[in-house]
């Protein structure tokens, strides 16, 4: 424990591959693969610790921060191994009775709370699934309370996991907690070809990279002149086509073809004709 109580945060994970959260302890002996209990929505739950404490100054959020209840004991860490276990034997048992009813879903995690006093089942679908009689066999069998729960594309592929179109473990899967809007305004504003099914994760949707260097290009751009600006040197006339913000080179078409020019020259020895805003 502590001795002088400095107060510091960590994060934690409630399964792997899950949202990660912050929570206060006075505690600086915690490390990564510790489990603690916590206070969650859910109730009382054994939360595994992702990072060691670091000091409150370090903390920029501005959400206060709960404090974690305590170190989890042997009990209750083999209580939550045991829930784990139990939870596939109910998502094997689930399953069957799906099929059983012809139900067009797609099973995807179960997870008991630490009490068992509910298991929460998520699953895709295409279209709305009606479950009630799923429910009450679930119920009946489990003998808790059983809730159903339909997500998104972009949360089915960040249980599921892949490689990306990178070579890389999917973002969503490895580090990303939350999914900012993705939009083709995007892809437009670092003038990519307008191919969407390039420009698509195994969600389906944009890919959520697209948004890494979106901040760059919006403040790079502002360098380069407006596509269709017109230059001239000597007595050639050029139409600015198209430019390269990685290279820093602009194409100029004129009568009998095109050059490419970096921005520095361009500035250096072309006169502007006509600007276009």
């Amino acid at each position: 424990m502590n001795d002088n109580n400095e107060r510091y945060f960590i994060s934690i994970i409630y399964n792997d591959g899950g949202k990660s959260y912050c929570f206060g302890t006075n505690e600086s002996s915690l490390d990564i693969g510790d489990y603690v209990l916590v206070e969650s929505s859910q109730g009382i739950a054994v939360a595994k610790v992702v990072a060691t404490p670091q000091t409150m100054d370090k903390y920029s959020s501005p959400l206060e921060l709960k404090d974690i209840v305590r170190r989890a004991n042997e009990h209750e860490i083999r209580q939550h191994q045991d829930n784990l276990k139990d939870a596939e034997l109910a998502m094997a048992f689930c399953q069957k009775q799906v099929e059983r009813l012809g139900l067009k879903m797609n099973l995807l995690t179960s997870e008991y709370t630490f009490d068992r006093s509910k298991i929460n089942i998520t699953y895709s679908a295409e279209e709305r699934v009606d479950f009630r009689e799923l429910v009450k066999i679930l119920g009946s069998h489990l003998k808790t309370r059983v809730e159903l729960r339909q997500i998104g594309s972009r949360d089915r592929a960040k249980l599921i996991g892949g490689l990306g179109q990178c070579g890389f473990p999917l973002c969503c899967h490895t580090f990303l907690t939350e999914f900012d809007g993705i939009s083709i305004n995007r892809a437009k504003n670092q003038m990519l070809p307008l191919n969407i099914p390039k420009l698509s994760g195994h969600c389906g949707k944009l890919l959520c990279c697209l948004k890494y260097e979106d901040d760059y290009y919006t403040e790079a751009k502002k360098e380069f002149p407006n596509v269709g600006s017109t230059y001239t040197r000597g007595n050639t006339l050029y139409q600015l086509t198209s430019f390269n913000i990685v290279n820093r080179t602009l194409r100029l078409d004129y009568e009998d073809g095109f050059v490419i020019v970096p921005l520095d020259e361009l500035k250096r020895d072309y006169k502007v004709k006509h600007e276009k805003k």
